[in-house]
C-alpha cells in the first residue's frame, strides 16, 4: 500500500530519523557512508567498489574511505573476488543488517505517526 506524504511530513520523518541517530548512535555515519551501506545491503550479491562508485556517482577513493569506516564498525566486510584478483567485493555483516533493520523500523514508526 503506497503512502502519500506531504513535503512537510517527509521532512519531519527525515529530520526525526536523523535526530534520533545523532542522539542514540555513536557511530555518526555520514550521508556517503549511509548510502554505501544501504547500497551494499540492497544488492542481491556482494558488490565491487567500482560498482558502488558508479551507482553513487562518486570516485572510487571516496567509496574506499566510506568502506574503511564502515568496515571498522563491522557494518560491511571486504572479500577477495575469486573471479578477478584485482577486484575487491564488499559484502554484508550481521551487525550491518541489524543496524539497517533498526533504522528501517525508525522510519516506519515515523511514517505511521505522520499519517
Amino acid at each position: 500500500m503506497p503512502v502519500t506524504l506531504t513535503t512537510e511530513q517527509a521532512l519531519d520523518i527525515l529530520s526525526g530519523t536523523i535526530r534520533g541517530l545523532v542522539r542514540d548512535d555513536p557511530r555518526d555515519l555520514t550521508q556517503r557512508q549511509m548510502a554505501v551501506l544501504i547500497s551494499v545491503y540492497r544488492a542481491q550479491v556482494s558488490v565491487t567498489v567500482r560498482a558502488l562508485a558508479a551507482d553513487l556517482g562518486v570516485g572510487k577513493p571516496a567509496i574506499t574511505r566510506a568502506i574503511d569506516r564502515l568496515e571498522s564498525l563491522d557494518l560491511v566486510r571486504r572479500m577477495a573476488d575469486i573471479r578477478d584478483k584485482r577486484s575487491v567485493l564488499i559484502g554484508r555483516t550481521v551487525a550491518g543488517a541489524v543496524y539497517l533493520r533498526d533504522l528501517s523500523e525508525r522510519v516506519v514508526i515515523a511514517a505511521v505517526a505522520a499519517r
